[in-house]
């Protein structure tokens, strides 16, 4: 299934910089540091060879600080698709959730403007989350899911494709109880790798709430 080739980012924090298993280049520059097979991004690359999958992760950021560095990460490189995938440490640290919907509707808006397809992803949970946590993130992830249809961007339920078949508020799995496990991650990549396939006129996206 190869397509044209592609220059895609990774836009976001612990989830996408591949936690607890890897550091990000970002984090730990140049080429990152720890198991590759712990980022979304490398299963990406390993169904698409012909694809250059960038990890612009950082561990613990909020959206805002994700905010002020999207021009850099995200827009700078001249991707063709920019994935964002932001919002759990908002959550996680009691930021004010309309906070958290403005930044990502202002990285989605600089993105989209330079021309770049937005991938937009809802956040995934952890399994310390309490239950106001819980119904917060349901929240946040249903403004992404609706902000995406408005704003004419890609969507990407990996939120469904992470967690638990019985818990929604649970990780499928996870050897931290904070970060997907390896697998989890693998399938989060195919699922990005599936919904950008459709976009390029390929295969149907194939994983919960992907859709074009």
């Amino acid at each position: 299934m190869p397509t044209r080739p592609l220059t895609i980012v990774g836009l976001g924090d612990s989830t996408t910089a591949g936690s607890p298993y890897f550091l990000s280049p970002l984090e730990a520059p140049p080429d990152g540091r720890g198991n590759p097979e712990g980022q979304y991004t490398y299963w990406m690359t390993q169904r698409h060879p012909e694809w250059r999958v960038l990890n612009r992760g950082v561990n613990r950021e909020r959206t805002d600080q994700v905010l002020r560095r999207a021009a850099r990460d995200a827009i700078a490189p001249r991707p063709e698709y920019a994935i964002v995938l932001a919002g759990v440490n908002d959550v996680y640290q009691g930021r004010e959730v309309d906070a958290a919907r403005a930044d990502l509707a202002a990285i989605y808006r600089a993105i989209s403007a330079a021309g770049i397809r937005v991938v937009a992803a809802t956040i995934l949970p952890f399994n310390t989350m309490s239950r106001e946590q819980a119904e917060v993130t349901e929240g946040l992830n249903r403004w992404i899911s609706e902000e995406a249809r408005r704003s004419g961007a890609l969507f990407c339920d990996t939120a469904s494709v992470a967690s638990a078949s019985d818990r929604r508020d649970r990780l499928a799995g996870s050897s931290d109880g904070l970060h997907p496990d390896v697998a989890t991650y693998r399938k989060m990549g195919d699922a990005f790798a599936r919904l950008i396939e459709a976009s390029e006129g390929g295969a149907e996206p194939g994983e919960p709430g992907a859709t074009p």
